[in-house]
């Protein structure tokens, strides 16, 4: 059971990176905690599960799909709202309140437009083999996931490491200012790293139903707290910091599902509070000096 419990929280800490690293990428950019990251996760799942259901479109292509518009829609977002919250006197209060009435309004309309009735994927949508890793056995479908997943963060680190976008990008997390001063179109680089925030989000939802289990439209609240639990494991505002996190996150939680079951809902919150009481800055936060 240890072997079996660690491989799968290997696998399980992949999808859970996945799943917070646009919340975080959002957050190192902008400084604003997007409270609807979870509705965009499960909009995202829905999608997967409407291709799936009426075209037969492997959740795999719809992944790309929903990675493209969900680039557009968040930069639509950015310029339309964003720049105005910026010029109010607290703009993060009000990125919060703004964020929170996007949650609420996605999950009423995602309630009147699919109903409360609990949806799934078939397991076999991203393969029905049986993978043997040292003795054990995975479905493919985790291992798909959990290779998908390690794909997009990996093409995260590029974007963020090898483009040039990238370094703008890095740049703007380091000092919005200094950024400016030098000659970054700190709009335009905001306005990718929104897009591309909730698109990550998005191809997480689209692994969802497989790792997750059914998917509902009230699911994105939870979601949303448990992606800010990992990346601040991880540290806030390092968006491949996330991948520790998730790691760590889903190590945690297959541990206490296999050994004590019925504490497992309370693995993001505890490891909140512990990271929180001994590491305020996450495991790879740096502590900065002010003079």
């Amino acid at each position: 059971m240890l072997t079996y419990t660690i491989i799968s929280g290997l696998l399980f800490g992949l999808f859970c990176s996945l799943m917070g690293i646009g919340l975080n990428l959002i957050f190192g950019v902008m400084r604003f905690v997007n409270l609807a990251h979870g509705d965009f996760l499960m909009l995202g799942a829905f999608g997967a599960y409407f291709a799936y259901t009426f075209w037969g479109l492997s959740p795999a292509l719809a992944l790309v799909v929903e990675i493209i518009v969900m680039i557009a829609i968040g930069a639509l977002i950015y310029y339309a709202f964003v720049p105005r919250l910026l010029r109010s006197r607290d703009p993060e209060m009000l990125s919060l309140i703004f964020f929170f009435g996007i949650s609420q309004i996605i999950q009423a309309i995602a309630v009147i437009a699919f109903s409360n009735n609990p949806r799934s994927i078939v397991w076999s949508a991203l393969g029905s083999a049986n993978y043997q890793v040292l003795g054990q056995g995975f479905q493919e479908s985790w291992v798909v996931s959990a290779l998908i997943s390690a794909i997009v963060i990996a093409l995260v680190y590029v974007y963020l490491y090898h483009t040039k976008i990238g370094y703008a990008t890095r740049a703007v997390m380091g000092s919005q200012e200094e950024a400016a001063s030098s000659g970054i179109n700190v709009h335009r680089v905001s306005a990718i790293a929104m897009g591309i925030g909730l698109a990550l989000a998005s191809a997480a939802g689209t692994l969802s139903p497989f790792l997750l289990g059914s998917i509902t439209p009230n699911m994105g609240s939870d979601i949303t707290t448990t992606s800010f639990s990992i990346i601040i494991i991880g540290s806030l505002g390092n968006p491949l910091g996330t991948v520790l996190g998730g790691l760590i996150y889903g190590l945690s939680s297959m541990f206490m599902q296999s050994y004590v079951p019925s504490w497992a809902n309370l693995v993001p919150y505890l490891l909140l509070f512990l990271i929180l009481l001994f590491k305020p800055s996450g495991l790879l936060g740096k502590v900065v000096r002010h003079a």
